[in-house]
């Protein structure tokens, strides 16, 4: 998958990020010296600190640098303008205008401004722009842009753009989008979803893609045990459409373009939306469905139609299946022709009303969809 190599080039980044700031302290050390235990180390950079050049085998209970700060363990709190660079292991609290870099496993929580880089994690990191992990983390992650984990994550992954983990055992949350192995919670994104498999629900703004996922919720969801169909319907208002319905056991998304039938100008129909199954057996479900529908002339003029609609379902061959039923409808139009497909002369009409200052006519009305879909 494409997310593989997104996730490759971010490993080599972190890498290099991480070799390149410890190796640029160690450059300045000039001599091999033993390890030992201080208190507190404080200074602007290394090697201008109270530790000196032997700050890099060092372990520190405090730690406060003005621009960064270099040492082997810390074990308390630290604090850089800049960067922390921990060698090895971290625990407390670490924050750092820019970065932390944890050689070894973080126990506690970074804060940084733009990027944390660390091999494992127990605790929370918080980071403007990326969070980094070589392999598990324990506990939570929030990015700005995105989270990369490359073993398994116990914990929850919050980022403004994409989360990143093999096997997550709570949910993932990104702005645009999500990819792991398996996922024992769920996903949820603005745009994509990519999984193997997902025990909870997936939920897109656009497309979930996984070989298991009983309930993705998207426009489009690629399942590999899942189902796939196209149907062709008529509804009340004598709008053919050609749809595309898919997802999991539970769930599917809704998606198709059409052709109404009664008007002249504002023709063209597109419909989009989310659906469930109900009451399966071998040879009937009933489907609740809730869509939108629009009719274009691709001039002045707008018709929207929300939809509510129950759809008993009939399977006439394991490929092939009939269904029809009852729908309720919300209308907002301004266009002669859309005004006239629900007028208030008509039985199936509920109630019709002007929205104020404006030319839009709003209507609500009983309607039916009838069609047959093939399965694949």
């Amino acid at each position: 998958m494409k997310a593989l190599n997104f996730t490759n080039q971010f490993n080599q980044i972190k890498k290099a990020t991480y070799l390149g700031i410890t190796f640029l302290g160690l450059a300045f050390q000039t001599n091999a010296q033993e390890a030992k235990t201080t208190k507190a180390h404080f200074g602007l950079i290394y090697p201008l600190s109270t530790n000196g050049t032997h700050a890099p085998l060092d372990t520190n209970n405090l730690s406060i640098h003005l621009l960064a700060g270099i040492s082997s363990v810390e074990k308390g709190f630290s604090y850089a303008g800049l960067s922390n660079v921990v060698r090895n292991e971290s625990y407390g609290v670490q924050i750092a205008g820019f970065s932390n870099h944890i050689g070894k496993q973080t126990n506690g929580a970074l804060f940084a401004g733009f990027l944390n880089t660390y091999r494992s994690a127990k605790g929370s990191q918080f980071a403007g722009f990326a969070n980094l992990a070589q392999k598990n983390v324990e506990g939570a992650q929030f990015a700005g842009f995105i989270n990369t984990t490359g073993g398994d994550m116990k914990g929850v992954q919050f980022a403004g753009f994409s989360n990143i983990a093999r096997n997550i055992s709570a949910s993932q949350f990104a702005g645009f989008m999500n990819v792991a192995k398996d996922v024992n919670g769920s996903q949820f994104a603005g745009f994509i979803n990519i999984a193997k498999k997902v025990k909870g629900a997936q939920v897109a703004g656009f497309i979930n893609i996984a070989e298991t996922s009983d309930n993705p919720i998207g426009i489009i969801n690629i399942i590999k045990n899942g189902e796939k169909s196209i149907a062709a319907t008529i509804d009340e208002s004598q709008t053919s459409m050609l749809t595309f319905r898919s997802g999991g056991k539970n769930m599917y998304g809704i998606i198709g373009v059409g052709y109404n039938l009664k008007n002249k100008d504002e023709v063209y129909a597109f419909e989009a939306g989310l659906g469930a199954h109900f009451f399966k057996s071998k040879y009937f479900r009933l489907n609740m469905e809730l869509t939108q529908t629009i009719l274009e002339s691709f001039e002045k003029g707008e018709y929207f139609k929300g939809t509510f609609r129950l759809l008993p379902a009939v399977k006439v061959a394991p490929w092939l299946e009939i269904f029809g039923g009852p729908s309720i409808n919300f209308v907002s139009t301004n266009t002669v022709e859309g005004k006239a497909l629900h007028p208030e002369s008509d039985d199936l009409v509920i109630r019709t009303w002007n929205r104020k200052n404006s030319d839009f006519k709003q209507s609500l009305h009983i309607g039916y969809q009838a069609g047959l879909q093939f399965v694949f």
